[in-house]
């Protein structure tokens, strides 16, 4: 390519690409800071009128010590929408709108924590990573069986000999230095799953409007497109992306290789080398094999439903409908444009055409008058305002919400005795007053806090309160459950 062609295809990568443009706003502080803290998690999304109550809680202090405008919550969000970095879709069965974080959102919120924490990218195992990648691909597609019989004698030498001279002592553990360097290869690795399941999600709908565009716009009908759909064949599933998608979902959930996986995560955490790790770093490791399988049901997930989606389209006759207004529309522009040089755009036609006060941007957000969807039902009664004890207020606010200051206390308080205590210990000690909600707040403070002993497990037990109860105590029923062991090791704040 000579300079100007590289320039102009930069320029258009600069104009239309929305990683750039985000990276480009004046409001990247805000955008990174309230898109991170909430929609960051892999495949993360979050109802509309939620995300909009956090941000408008939030924009006052932000206000403080960023220069932003006067806009709400929800003007910023719609910004960032039209900027190509938030989704708004529908949310499975339950039809809710929701957002989540495009591919270009992703990918940009991962090349500023990349500046912010920056990693060696020249690495021993990256090297090592990328010669055996080259290796089994020059093997696997040599078509001389010869040459591949005498590749895997080669590698099947070499591990014969690193079996004797482990059986001899003579070959030794990773070194620290090495593992660690391994460890944040395959860090950074996870951190760009959630970007690459979001871009294959984006892709998958990118080709369903490319066919629902063929079937409107293409001269006859796509036939090959409408006879698969006919026949009942998913198109989407059948296309090279569908394919290539099903073969990686296949080997994810396959039953031996998610257990073998765990396993490999157990033992990884399990290793001296690695007990100092911060639990953020634990945490993730820990949930590596969820976060595949649950990114993969994702967009397994919008697969099926742009696929079922397409063959409905087609079946249901609207394609018909549609291809008929599209015509019009593409006839009443051929029109316009011939009588554009000899007649004016304020020239009367003799037609009046009443206008609403709304200025739609789409005929999609009109909807036709329901009169039953406003009525509310009888008129309601003003009811007599009564005094409320403030102990039933507390009593209310123990029901809906876990009381982290009643086991922050409990925890400090064995911790005084001696450390390291389990959650275990913890309830033997002082009884879950609030049943099941004190278990799992007990939980997820030693998750934050404290460390997860993958190799035991605990039997937490817990009352259960009936209708005759008021208070819990130990002759209620009980319910247990084994979990793995939660140990806390300093006070907590």
């Amino acid at each position: 390519m000579t300079s100007l062609a590289v320039a102009l295809k930069v320029r258009r990568l600069v104009q239309d690409d929305a990683t750039l443009r985000m990276l480009r706003m004046d409001s990247l502080p805000l955008v990174a800071g309230v898109l991170e803290t909430h929609l960051s998690a892999p495949n993360a999304t979050m109802p509309t009128h939620q995300l909009h109550d956090l941000l408008d809680a939030e924009l006052d202090p932000l206000r403080t010590h960023l220069d932003l405008s006067d806009r709400t919550a929800k003007g910023f969000c719609e910004d960032w929408r039209q900027a190509g970095l938030l989704e708004r879709r529908l949310h499975g069965e339950s039809r809710e709108e929701v957002y989540a974080l495009t591919p270009a959102a992703r990918q940009g919120l991962r090349l500023i924590e990349q500046l912010l924490e920056p990693r060696a990218s020249v690495t021993e195992s990256r090297f090592v990573a990328l010669l055996t990648a080259l290796h089994r691909l020059a093997v696997e597609t040599d078509p001389d069986v010869d040459r591949r019989v005498a590749a895997l004698q080669a590698e099947r030498d070499r591990l014969d000999e690193r079996i004797r001279r482990l059986s001899s002592g003579e070959d030794d553990l990773l070194d620290e230095r090495r593992a660690r360097e391994r460890l944040e290869d395959l860090l950074g690795q996870a951190a760009d799953l959630p970007t690459d399941f979001a871009r294959v999600r984006a892709r998958f709908s990118q080709l369903n409007q490319e066919l629902r565009r063929r079937i409107l716009t293409d001269e006859g009908l796509p036939k090959e497109v409408l006879e698969n759909v006919f026949r009942g064949v998913d198109v989407i599933e059948s296309s090279d992306e569908g394919q290539t998608f099903a073969a990686f979902s296949r080997l994810v959930r396959d039953p031996a290789m998610a257990a073998s996986f765990e396993a490999d995560v157990r033992a990884v955490l399990g290793r001296d080398l690695f007990t100092d790790l911060p639990a953020s770093v634990r945490s993730t490791l820990r949930t590596l094999p969820r976060t595949l399988d649950d990114g993969a049901r994702s967009v397994q997930d919008s697969l099926t439903e742009f696929a079922r989606g397409l063959r409905g389209y087609v079946l249901s006759q609207e394609y018909q409908r549609d291809r008929r207004l599209h015509t019009a529309l593409q006839e009443a522009l051929a029109a316009a444009a011939e009588a554009a040089p000899a007649t004016r755009p304020f020239h009367r036609t003799g037609l009046d055409m009443e206008l609403t006060g709304m200025s739609p941007r789409s005929l999609g957000t009109l909807t036709l008058h329901d009169p039953r969807e406003f009525d509310v039902g009888a008129a309601l009664e003003e009811a007599e305002v009564e005094t409320v004890d403030v102990e039933a207020l507390r009593l209310l606010a123990r029901e809906t919400e876990i009381d982290f200051a009643e086991l922050r206390e409990n925890v400090n308080g064995v911790l005084a005795d001696h450390s390291p205590v389990s959650v275990a210990e913890v309830l033997s000690l002082h009884p879950a007053t609030q049943g099941v909600a004190s278990v799992v707040g007990l939980l997820s403070l030693a998750a934050r806090h404290g460390v997860i002993d993958d190799d035991a497990t605990d039997l937490l037990r817990w009352p259960v309160e009936t209708e005759n109860s008021e208070t819990p105590g130990s002759g209620l029923p009980h319910r247990s459950a084994r979990v793995v062991r939660h140990l806390f090791t300093e006070r907590l704040p």
